[in-house]
């Protein structure tokens, strides 16, 4: 019988953050203690002044990480599994407190043992190597890892197995130690980050200018321009929430089926990454709102700060989540009115407010649907049962027709003689509004709804003839 290579010979050794997982356990604990109390970011602030080891054992005494909603490296599993079945020893090597790894390992169940970090210290780079050459001797280990503190560890390895990181790493780990396999990073980062900031989602925002169109002074320049900065800035301000949302929202959005495939959920996309993008996209929205009126400031810090309400609180309420997704597309109405400086109509706010809640209705009938057909009787992170579809479509239902009813009496009243020249071609508005919000339910109900009404209205065909036909009714009765 043939001598086993010598590589199989010596114990593996695997990194859990960035090498076993496409994540960070660190920073997503970090995440849901935040998401639980905001403040406690001052806290962290004075554990770190203990040392990084005393953070992450305070930052994971506090949480319970789930270890299977982790995006796991399937492909290096898949390897340590062949591995293991071969009767090699496998090691869980990682500066993640002990009681993260602890938990991954034994749910992923292929570890021999476990050496991480303790209260006292944190297990990376030139500590890790000198535990690991105490425990299996210089030489006397390989091991897998993923970025280039690793590298003061491979110097002490019999070989490297290199992860989620490109040529330059592996070339820098082949001057340390003999490298006997790679394992290439995923995707491209910068696609991934035009991913997480859904730019689709950019397409709410045209309701800014509205209030310009629907007051019949686009022709003037000051306004346009004011309002097309208007636009910008929301477009950035809204991606820093998106981008904030997905990080707070990790495990519930691994728990759905779309939602999972979101860049920070699926792993292709680092939640360090994330966390510079939001002050970043903030930032940059901040400076272009500082050149419109006060009162479009205004109207937007508070669409900020209920958009950040909405993702660490509001969003667990049962009704409360939908007001609040109505009431975020209506302070775009009122903040395109502030920048263009014309008035608000009464008329359009009421009918913004009803039609939106309608949608945040759909949205959340579609997604306790689809549980419905999982056979799961719970939305993930909200408060949402199975058993209350019949109310949520009746809630949706009612709301949607009341947008009608509004469209109706603002017809009807003396306000839109000045405005049209053929007011009664309005009415056809009616019509093509009652059969869309028909429509867009009788869709829910089949199963066949996306859970974001946007992105359907934006993909589906007729609800797009629609939209055509409601702008070419307007500019016929103007």
């Amino acid at each position: 019988m043939n001598a086993a290579p010598e590589s199989y010979r010596v114990p593996l050794c695997v990194d859990l953050d960035g090498t076993l997982i496409h994540s960070d356990t660190l920073l997503e604990s970090a995440l849901l203690v935040l998401k639980k109390n905001p403040f406690m970011v001052f806290a962290f602030a004075l554990w770190l002044l203990r040392g990084r080891a005393a953070l992450k054992a305070e930052i994971a005494r506090r949480v319970k990480l789930n270890p299977a909603a982790l995006p796991y490296n399937r492909e290096l599993l898949g390897w340590l599994q062949a591995e293991r079945t071969s009767g090699r020893s496998l090691w869980l090597v990682t500066a993640a407190n002990s009681s993260l790894a602890d938990a991954v390992a034994a749910h992923v169940g292929l570890f021999e043992g476990v050496i991480a970090s303790d209260p006292n210290t944190n297990l990376a780079g030139d500590s890790k190597a000198a535990r690991l050459v105490e425990q299996f001797g210089e030489r006397g280990f390989d091991y897998c890892g993923n970025e280039r503190r690793d590298l003061r560890v491979w110097r002490h390895a019999n070989g490297a197995i290199v992860t989620n990181a490109g040529p330059s790493l592996e070339r820098q780990a082949a001057t340390q130690t003999n490298v006997v396999r790679t394992f290439p990073a995923r995707g491209k980062a910068l696609r991934a980050a035009f991913k997480a900031i859904r730019p689709h989602q950019w397409a709410k925002n045209a309701l800014i200018v509205v209030p310009l169109l629907a007051a019949h002074t686009a022709g003037n320049v000051h306004s346009l321009l004011n309002v097309a900065l208007a636009t910008v800035a929301f477009c950035l301000c809204a991606s820093s929430v998106y981008v904030l949302n997905d990080l707070l929202d990790l495990e519930a959005d691994r728990a759905h089926a779309r939602k999972s495939k979101r860049p920070f959920a699926a792993g292709t996309l680092s939640i360090a990454a994330g966390l510079a993008m939001v002050p970043a996209l903030l930032g940059t929205s901040v400076v272009i709102a500082a050149f419109l009126p006060v009162k479009f400031e205004l109207v937007f810090a508070t669409y900020y700060v209920l958009t950040v309400a909405y993702s660490f609180s509001l969003k667990g309420r049962v009704i409360v989540d939908a007001m609040t997704l109505a009431g975020l597309y209506t302070l775009r109405i009122i903040a395109g009115a502030a920048a263009a400086q014309v008035p608000l109509s009464f008329w359009l706010l009421l009918f913004s407010v009803f039609l939106f809640l309608s949608l945040a209705f759909v949205k959340r009938f579609a997604e306790l649907d689809a549980l419905r057909r999982q056979q799961r009787l719970r939305a993930a992170g909200r408060g949402y049962h199975v058993e209350d579809l019949p109310v949520l479509q009746s809630l949706g239902s009612a709301a949607g027709y009341l947008s009608v009813l509004v469209l109706a009496l603002y017809i009807n009243s003396p306000a839109i003689e000045g405005l049209y020249r053929q007011p009664k071609l309005i009415w056809l508005l009616c019509v093509l509004m009652l059969y869309w919000v028909s429509r867009v339910w009788m869709k829910a109900q089949r199963g066949e709804m996306h859970d974001d009404p946007v992105v359907f209205a934006l993909k589906d065909r007729i609800s797009l003839i629609v939209g055509i036909l409601s702008v070419a009714t307007v500019i016929a009765a103007v």
